[in-house]
């Protein structure tokens, strides 16, 4: 009898202990794969932003590479543009030359003396030109300054008599590069008209630059 109840109580400590111990591994178990499920997801989470983070880098230097290549291909445009109207400008300049040599500069040159006079408005002015140009200069100055005197008359009733001279110093001569024209000077050198025919033709193209843009590079 004794015995037996020593059996059941030791089978029913070894089914405690087998109860228990399944309770143990059960929790253990469970605890793993909330850990392991935890740590897979963190893991993913890791790489999801890795990979964000990656794709973001990736398209902030696309981007970038995108903008330079934009910024390279301007630089490059607005290059060609300025070469073009350089060469634009110089191809100008030299038909300003041939028109220095043909037969009407001699009244063109009239025309930009009486206009110089007209906008220096002094009574004692020198004249300036090329020293190629002297001879023709001093032969039609007086007709210069009458046309001068006579638009002034008709316009004020006034008639003046300015002292209208070219200049005898050689070496203050207009060079080459101004195409032909003339300059004036009052006030000794204080007052200036630049009326040659590099000065008309730059302000002719700083007048007409937008024109002239939009007719080489029209906008697309």
């Amino acid at each position: 009898m004794a015995t037996d109840q020593i059996r059941q109580m030791v089978n029913f400590i070894l089914q405690e202990a087998h109860e228990k111990a399944n309770e143990i591994r059960v929790k253990t178990e469970h605890d793993f794969n909330l850990e392991k499920q935890t740590l897979v997801h963190e893991a993913k989470l890791a790489v999801q932003d890795e990979f964000a983070k990656k794709e973001k880098d990736r398209e902030i230097q696309e981007r970038i590479s995108r903008s330079n290549e934009i910024g390279q291909c301007r630089a490059k445009k607005m290059t060609i543009r300025d070469e073009l109207l350089v060469s634009l400008m110089k191809e100008a300049s030299s038909k300003c030359k041939m028109v220095a040599s043909g037969q009407n500069y001699p009244q063109l040159l009239q025309k930009l003396i009486v206009q110089g006079l007209i906008k220096i408005e002094e009574m004692e002015v020198t004249v300036f030109c090329r020293s190629e140009d002297v001879p023709t200069v001093k032969k039609i100055l007086p007709a210069a300054v009458r046309e001068y005197v006579d638009i002034l008359k008709k316009e004020s009733g006034i008639k003046l008599e300015p002292k209208v001279t070219v200049n005898e110093d050689r070496s203050k001569d207009l060079n080459d590069s101004s195409n032909g024209g003339i300059k004036l000077t009052a006030c000794d050198g204080r007052i200036v008209c630049d009326n040659t025919m590099s000065s008309r033709l730059g302000l002719v193209y700083e007048e007409l630059m937008p024109s002239i843009r939009a007719i080489l590079f029209p906008e697309q």
